[in-house]
């Protein structure tokens, strides 16, 4: 892959036998972060599962204390009182059939992240084929579909995130933006690798954390040691 004069530039700035302790690790992805706009930071961890197995899934979701940075627009689909409280916590639209027919007849998907109530999944199971390849398909795990539709949408909101390996092993959860400061940054790291730890499957063995990579949307990957966590 031909990569551009700016990446190589910044990629001479890391040294990439080395493992960093992660304020230095955040500190190197802030300076290298230095694109025209405000360049996501993302983590990707590599644990010591293996996901073709359901006992060693790893899935869960936390609040970072700092957010993500973006805005998230959220869709809940609710009635009656559970509507109510969902446009009252911030929920960006709510309904039922309304926005289901939406959905499906006008490929509407101007949202982040859906919402449901329990008695709502017969109707926006219709839409599995629609929101499911995109990730917007609520689900119990990740806390989209339940009765506390209020506390789902503020949470949302103020910057949960769900971590999920995929089927090479990997985890990619984005912790806050380059504009954001150090500190913010390494306490939304901390908060999730915590998370992440504390998911460790039963059946999993051997090293969990295999390895940790910090890159922001533009830059080279920075590896963190995983001895910290």
């Amino acid at each position: 892959m031909k990569r551009g004069k700016r990446y190589l530039e910044n990629l001479n700035l890391v040294d990439r036998t080395v493992l960093y302790d992660p304020e230095e690790a955040v500190k190197l992805v802030k300076q290298t972060a230095n694109a025209k706009f405000d360049e996501t930071v993302e983590v990707s961890v590599r644990l010591g599962v293996d996901p073709r197995h359901a006992d060693q899934q790893v899935r869960g979701t936390v609040v970072l204390p700092h957010g993500t940075g973006k805005t998230v627009r959220v869709l809940v689909f609710a009635k009656g009182d559970r509507a109510r409280e969902a446009q009252e916590a911030g929920a960006d639209f709510v309904g039922a059939e309304e926005l289901v027919a939406k959905i499906q007849n006008e490929n509407w998907l101007d949202f982040d992240v859906c919402v449901a109530t329990p008695d709502m999944m017969g109707m926006v199971g219709r839409l599995g084929r629609i929101l499911g390849p995109r990730g917007l398909m609520p689900n119990p795990k990740s806390g989209t579909v339940t009765m506390e539709v209020g506390r789902a949408v503020r949470d949302i909101k103020a910057g949960k995130v769900e971590y999920r390996v995929d089927r090479t092993g990997i985890i990619h959860v984005p912790i806050g933006k380059a504009s954001f400061d150090e500190q913010k940054l390494l306490e939304n790291l901390q908060v999730l690798m915590e998370a992440v730890i504390r998911a460790k499957p039963a059946a999993a063995k051997g090293t969990y954390l295999r390895s940790i990579v910090l890159s922001s949307t533009m830059g080279p990957g920075i590896k963190v040691n995983t001895a910290r966590f």
